[in-house]
């Protein structure tokens, strides 16, 4: 990691998409949700811009922060613990500017000043409940060959039905977009709720610094809110937008049940190394022993950490580090977080439980593919 993008600042926004999984996020933020057997959310984005170079990284915090801050601490093994730039954590009431924001306008100009500091000529803008491995260089290059404004990246999907379920809701969460022949926007559409493929904005936005600064000043005096909504949709005939099309492996977090079922698809070899393959995703490192199976243990298509212990059988399962399978336990269908214990004789399908949730010797519990039951954090069942 010895490369440098001098001319890009980062800026993250890890609480935007928070309300969607509010059973993940009562202690933490999205971007801190465990994922893959021993990633968070955050890693994916974090370790894509710093793959390419970019190594000044601000994340705006908005609550429940204190997770990310001890997942990242100070950004070593990012390559971010650096002198100038490096990894920068903004909580709330930082500086006097600084306060609960609602949308990303709001966030943004609470650091004008340090955004009128730096000497990057472009910024890029990230949410944080995407899962994946993104060449940000690519979208840096289409939009200084084009001469936009505005870069933003789009993968060419169906939209979730529980994206839609937010429709009508108030809730200012998702963006797709109408293009020319030349690739520049033409329309933006908030929370639609068409079927079949369209552009699926991923949120991933690359601007120039100075634009991104007069136009947060403008916004921002006229009380505005969101970036796409107020920013750029209104003014598509004055701002040139153009569109990126990503057509890699991705991931997006909009419930509970797709937050199951895109760490299930991972099972499959073909999507692991689709996610995996294209550049190293980094994360805090734990100092665990390789994972134990003992005599009589069981494994069937699982994804296991380090530092497990399995005495019992699993099958079909996402396990994180440090999580013990006691004799003659049955885990299929399932993911377990961090140092999860399942105890003798249990038998659990369609389970996710959070971070050392304890499920009692001979306790039987079963959700269903469509439904899985979620064991919050530090539960004893």
């Amino acid at each position: 990691m010895v490369k440098s993008n001098a001319d890009v600042l980062g800026v993250l926004f890890p609480n935007s998409y928070d309300s969607l999984v509010p059973e993940l996020v009562n202690e933490r933020l999205m971007a801190s949700i465990p994922f893959g057997g021993r990633y968070r959310i955050v890693d994916f984005v974090l370790s894509s811009m710093v793959n390419c170079g970019i190594d000044n990284i601000s994340l705006i915090v908005r609550r429940n922060y204190h997770s990310l801050m001890d997942h990242l601490g100070s950004g070593r093994e990012w390559d971010l613990a650096r002198k100038n730039g490096g990894l920068n954590i903004i909580p709330p009431f930082a500086q006097k500017t600084v306060k609960l924001y609602n949308g990303r306008v709001e966030a943004l100009a609470s650091i004008l000043d340090f955004l009128r500091t730096q000497k990057e000529t472009y910024v890029v803008l990230a949410d944080t409940n995407i899962v994946a491995n993104f060449d940000f260089n690519k979208l840096i290059d289409q939009h200084i060959k084009t001469g936009a404004d505005v870069t933003v990246a789009y993968t060419r999907q169906e939209i979730p039905a529980s994206a839609k379920a937010v429709h009508g809701q108030g809730i200012d969460l998702y963006y797709t977009i109408d293009m020319d022949a030349d690739k520049r926007v033409t329309y933006m559409y908030m929370n639609p709720t068409q079927d079949g493929v369209t552009n699926f904005c991923m949120n991933y936005y690359v601007i120039n610094r100075e634009l991104l600064i007069e136009m947060i000043n403008v916004s921002s005096v006229r009380g505005m809110q969101f970036f796409e909504r107020d920013m750029l949709a209104p003014h598509l005939d004055k701002v040139k937008v153009y569109g990126y099309q990503y057509d890699g492996y991705v991931a997006r977090i909009s419930d509970l049940k797709s937050y199951y079922d895109e760490n299930m698809r991972l099972l499959d070899d073909a999507n692991l190394d689709a996610l995996f393959g294209p550049s190293t995703i980094y994360t805090k490192i734990r100092d665990d022993n390789p994972t134990r199976y003992i005599e009589g243990a069981k494994a069937e298509n699982a994804l296991v950490a380090d530092g497990c212990i399995i005495e019992g059988e699993i099958e079909n399962c996402i396990l994180f580090r440090g999580v013990q399978v006691g004799k003659g336990a049955k885990v299929k269908n399932s993911i377990l977080m961090q140092d999860t214990v399942i105890e003798a004789g249990a038998d659990i399908e369609y389970v996710i439980t959070d971070k050392k949730v304890t499920i009692t010797a001979g306790k039987e519990l079963r959700g269903t593919d469509s439904f899985p039951v979620y064991i919050a954090k530090h539960k004893v069942v």
